[in-house]
């Protein structure tokens, strides 16, 4: 335990504040030594969901960086593009996309509607994607061992011990238990089942040689302008940002913990540096100041159908012929009523890699530098 307080120490000393709006990098930059496996929903997904179903998200998603649809329920990049380019790397590619796919500086497995449990809906669980991240593995050694390296990801065994492995993960637990239940107590119980999950694949993670844990918790699922067209009965329900404050509860009760699961896998995994990111906090703050942002009316989706308060009607959303987007994403927080335009997402970035929402306060940059023995 000692070694390991000594080495955050020595992050601490590094610790650097970026920007909060800064020009990202473009894409094509020189590599860094970074190596970044991630893990999560549709928060994260490049894509995943469209190329496992065989499915095509249109116009107008991706119009903002990209020019074309990429499968990211966004108009442009995700908050883990913004990482990757923060990082110097390339974007992650989608560990499900057989088509042009690079895996020399990570993997992302992230799929949309993915949660800690596997559900005839979505397979693509927590423990599915610590599965695949497995097979990848295996997969790595087995062509280096056959001098076949440039076939695969050439990521060697160091990288991989000293790789970052990013969780996001638990929203959609979270929001199903809200919907499907009424009373506050009974979601609440079921929040230890689903940090058990995310315990389970950390550790299966660690036992594949993963030591470096980057785990965010969720966002104010109360200010997402889904569920308050759709879960809102009347203004006694909303906070004073005018958010659904049983939803916003529902997501601190699973971050509290989610934080004391994080100090729990601190003393159990003794080689692990594992780090907690507020997402919660970082999220809340775009809603809560819209205008340090640029951004206005933080609770009308961008892309969506039915004008104020909220722009969001159910079987009319983003993507149907019903639904239009708005002039100017770089004014809106959420995109389609669930996600987050790509103006926010640079913001989110931007305090992801500053290390002031993060437990121990560490920057990501230099965590990713961190060579472990």
């Amino acid at each position: 335990m000692r070694d390991q307080h000594a080495r955050l120490r020595v992050l601490f000393g590094f610790q650097l504040y970026l920007s909060m709006l800064v020009i990202l990098p473009a894409l094509g930059l020189a590599h860094s030594n970074c190596v970044l496996f991630n893990f999560g929903d549709s928060n994260s997904d490049p894509g995943a969901l469209m190329t496992a179903l065989g499915l095509y998200l249109g116009p107008p998603s991706g119009q903002q960086f990209f020019h074309r649809p990429t499968g990211r329920f966004c108009n442009g990049r995700l908050y883990i593009d913004f990482v990757c380019q923060n990082l110097k790397m390339d974007l992650l590619s989608a560990y499900l996309e057989s088509s042009g796919s690079d895996f020399s500086h990570g993997v992302n497995f992230a799929v949309a509607g993915a949660s800690t449990e596997v559900s005839l809906y979505n397979p693509f669980s927590i423990s599915t994607q610590a599965g695949q991240f497995g097979h990848f593995q295996n997969r790595t050694r087995e062509l280096r061992g056959r001098g076949t390296f440039g076939k695969g990801s050439m990521i060697n065994e160091k990288e991989f011990r000293n790789a970052v492995y990013s969780i996001d993960i638990g929203q959609n637990d979270v929001n199903l238990a809200l919907v499907a239940n009424s009373r506050y107590q009974v979601v609440v119980n079921k929040i230890p089942i689903i940090l058990e999950r995310i315990e389970n694949s950390t550790k299966a993670l660690y036992k594949l040689g993963a030591r470096k844990f980057w785990i965010y918790n969720t966002g104010p699922l109360g200010c997402l302008p889904q569920t308050l067209a759709l879960r809102k009965k009347n203004d006694s329900e909303l906070d004073e940002l005018g958010c659904l404050a049983l939803y916003n509860n529902g997501a601190k009760a699973f971050n509290d913990g989610l934080s004391n699961l994080c100090d729990k896998l601190r003393t159990e995994l003794k080689e692990a540096l594992v780090v907690h990111v507020d997402m919660y906090a970082i999220k809340y703050d775009l809603f809560a100041n819209p205008g340090r942002y640029g951004f206005e009316n933080p609770l009308m989706a961008c892309c969506g159908n039915g004008g104020p308060p909220y722009n969001y009607v159910d079987k009319k959303t983003c993507g149907e012929p019903t639904a239009t987007a708005c002039a100017d994403p770089s004014h809106s927080v959420s995109w389609d009523g669930v996600h987050y335009t790509e103006a926010a997402n640079a913001v989110i970035a931007s305090k992801i890699m500053s290390g002031e929402y993060s437990r121990p306060s560490i920057n990501l940059k230099n965590f990713c530098k961190e060579v472990l023995v």
